[in-house]
C-alpha cells in the first residue's frame, strides 16, 4: 500500500509516474530531502542515468550541495529572487562570490546571516 512505502520508495514511484509520460524535462524539488545518505546517492544515480539513457533534461531545486555537484552539468544559485551566479560544479566550488561561498560551505557567518541579523 502507498502508506507503507518508505520515503525513498515514494520518491522512486513519483519518478516512475513522471517518466512513463516520456517528458523532455523533469523538475525535481528537493529529491534527496528526508532520505538517508545511501538512498540519496541512489536517487542521484537514478537522475544521472535518466539523463544519459533517455536524454531527459533535469532541473533540480536543492539545498544539498553534495547532490548538486554529483548530478549537475550546470548550477545556478538564487538569492533574494535573482540568479547571482551560474556555472559548472567546479566553477561554483571555486567561486569568490561571498554569498555563494557562505552557502555552499554551510558557514554560519557571512553576508547571508549578516543580512538576516540586520532585520532583527
Amino acid at each position: 500500500m502507498p502508506s507503507e512505502l518508505s520515503g525513498g520508495m515514494k520518491k522512486r514511484v513519483a519518478l516512475a509516474r513522471a517518466i512513463c509520460m516520456k517528458p523532455e524535462i523533469i523538475l525535481y524539488d528537493e529529491p534527496t530531502t528526508g532520505v538517508d545518505p545511501i538512498t540519496a546517492d541512489s536517487i542521484n544515480e537514478l537522475i544521472r542515468s535518466l539523463h544519459d539513457k533517455i536524454k531527459v533534461t533535469s532541473i533540480v531545486v536543492t539545498h544539498d550541495m553534495k547532490s548538486a555537484y554529483r548530478i549537475a552539468d550546470k548550477i545556478a544559485m538564487l538569492y533574494q529572487g535573482k540568479i547571482i551566479t551560474e556555472g559548472s560544479p567546479q566553477e561554483i566550488q571555486n567561486t569568490a562570490h561571498p554569498v555563494v561561498h557562505q552557502f555552499i560551505n554551510g558557514l554560519a557567518k557571512g553576508p547571508i546571516t549578516e543580512a538576516i541579523e540586520q532585520f532583527k
